[in-house]
């Protein structure tokens, strides 16, 4: 009885650790970048991403800022979420949009190295400010303290947002109702 014991006993650790790893959130190797030209000269010096790549990322997260960025009644509560000179009117970011709708301007990008492109998951994130000088990506699941440097990051970090084209945009009131645009998620920094 104590060798059969023993046995159960070894097995239940053994899977209870299985689970457990199978629990921790699989981790990208990450770069946020200002603007293309910064990735671009990054590549020029040998860095985490080939030219194409940051080519490629910068060209998604300018689709995902199209699709997914925060849109707002007035430029007034827009710069409330992201600063005074932050936004812009959606009709020039999507050459077509409202000119009564206004979003935040893009202030850099993420990009990661998926190596697996699941569905739902985009390997570069347009990046916002937040009022407070800091970043966030359209999903609002995390805010970084700068939009330069490398870091490990989850691969949540790069779940697609939704859309937001045709949706009513927020008001002050719902603005508020939020906490606001980039209070989600846990602040990260990156190393230069």
């Amino acid at each position: 009885m104590t060798k059969r014991s023993k046995r159960v006993s070894i097995a239940i650790v053994g899977a209870a650790a299985f689970t457990l790893a199978g629990c921790e959130e699989e981790k990208v190797d990450a770069a946020a970048f200002p603007d293309l030209q910064s990735c671009l000269a990054d590549a020029e010096r040998g860095g985490m991403y080939s030219e194409q790549e940051c080519e490629t990322a910068f060209d998604a997260a300018q689709t995902l800022h199209v699709e997914s960025a925060p849109r707002y009644d007035s430029l007034e509560v827009c710069e409330e979420q992201h600063g005074e000179g932050a936004c812009g009117s959606e009709e020039a970011a999507t050459q077509g949009g409202s000119g009564g709708i206004f979003m935040p301007l893009l202030a850099g990008y993420l990009i990661g190295n998926m190596m697996s492109n699941r569905a739902g998951m985009a390997a570069a994130q347009p990046l916002y400010k937040t009022k407070d000088g800091r970043f966030t990506n359209a999903a609002r699941s995390s805010t970084y303290s700068t939009n330069r440097g490398a870091a490990k990051l989850s691969t949540s970090q790069f779940t697609r947002p939704s859309t937001t084209i045709g949706k009513t945009p927020m008001t002050r009131a719902t603005a508020a109702s939020r906490g606001g645009f980039g209070r989600a998620g846990g602040s990260r920094g990156f190393g230069g």
